[in-house]
């Protein structure tokens, strides 16, 4: 299977990098980034890329894969609504159109959150602009989409935050992770259980669009 990483710098795409790489049932992973994972395997492709809402110098390199995993994300902290919606919407839809038009085949993974807003009208900016994003990702067209929701996620070895205020978050809370996990069992995920089950629905169709954490831990399982 060959697999398009969007955001392999990130705490989540690395995760998802390593485990493409490790997994025999991918042959083949393009990242696209601004800059260098700084990783070289002989299955791993990597395009630096600085303007995702320009893509016609890269688009005859999209061609012929069976999924992607888009896993680039920013925090809504401190920022606008127009500011947020514009990575979080706008830069994903302009991705994933220029995706679907050259695989249409494509199984197309997208990284949400826990309490995304499908309604898109709640009071929540950040949950409202990621249910818009995956609700239109849902009718562009691919052969499959799956909107991953997870809560709490624990970062695996090699697997950094770049967020400030998520690497203060786990300092806090990475050691309870245990107690956290045994309380919670519903709302805690890893890095690494993210990227098995990405891997499995894009092999495996399965019903659920909406994959929350303890499907994500089960799907992890098979």
């Amino acid at each position: 299977m060959k697999v398009i990483l969007i955001g392999a710098t990130g705490m989540v795409g690395k995760g998802v990098l390593l485990e493409c790489i490790s997994n025999s049932a991918i042959t083949e992973v393009l990242v696209i980034n601004r800059k260098s994972v700084n990783i070289q395997r002989p299955k791993l492709k990597e395009i630096i890329h600085k303007d995702f809402f320009n893509l016609d110098v890269i688009k005859h390199e999209l061609a012929g894969y069976d999924a992607c995993f888009f896993c680039l994300g920013i925090s809504s902290f401190r920022q606008s609504e127009e500011a947020y919606a514009h990575i979080t919407y706008d830069l994903t839809i302009n991705f994933a159109k220029a995706l679907v038009e050259l695989n249409s085949d494509m199984t197309f993974i997208y990284v949400s959150g826990k309490g995304t807003d499908s309604s898109e009208k709640g009071r929540s900016m950040w949950a409202r602009v990621k249910g818009k994003t995956e609700n239109h990702l849902l009718r562009l067209g691919f052969k499959d989409v799956y909107a991953f929701r997870p809560a709490y996620i624990k970062p695996d070895k090699n697997t950094p935050s770049s967020t400030g205020i998520y690497q203060l978050f786990l300092s806090v809370f990475g050691v309870l992770h245990p107690v956290i996990k045994f309380i919670f069992p519903k709302y805690t995920t890893t890095t690494t259980q993210i990227a098995k089950a990405m891997i499995y629905v894009s092999k495996k169709e399965i019903h659920k669009k909406h994959i929350e954490s303890m499907d994500i831990n089960l799907l992890a399982k098979k």
